[in-house]
């Protein structure tokens, strides 16, 4: 029998690294521009809202609201298979970017829109944790 196939485990990049830092220290990050106070999610050079080039990285709450998701019934991989049924959600966090990611310590069937959530970290490698949501 062949071995289980492994989740593809992210590799930071020179704009993402403090994010992935973050992470494993269990601290979710966002960007935060000091020039109008805009929050963002993705990283990115600029802030989106002025274009300033001076954003900086802030600890984020890690508290949101589920704004929409879908349950997970056949894996996209082998390497998920074992996960099933599981949810992958659209999460507004309170300071306002929106992030996917998925929800759990909770049944599948019991996430609804609307549902406060905070984050938990898996840690997947020495390196790398995953920020997951959990219901508050």
């Amino acid at each position: 029998m062949a071995a289980p196939a492994s989740k593809p485990v992210p590799v930071p990049t020179r704009e993402t690294q403090p994010y992935w830092e973050g992470c494993k220290q269990h601290e979710l990050r966002i960007q935060k521009c000091p020039a109008c106070g805009h929050h963002q999610f993705y990283p990115r050079l600029y802030c989106t809202a002025c274009m300033s080039d001076r954003v900086e990285w802030v600890k984020a709450s890690g508290r949101g609201k589920v704004l929409s998701f879908t349950i997970v019934y056949r894996p996209v991989t082998q390497a998920f298979a074992a996960d099933v049924p599981y949810v992958v959600a659209l999460i507004t966090l309170d300071e306002g970017p929106q992030l996917m990611s998925n929800v759990v310590g909770c049944p599948p069937e019991k996430v609804q829109i609307g549902m406060p959530v905070e984050v938990t970290f898996e840690d997947w490698t020495e390196d790398i944790s995953v920020p997951k949501f959990k219901p508050v």
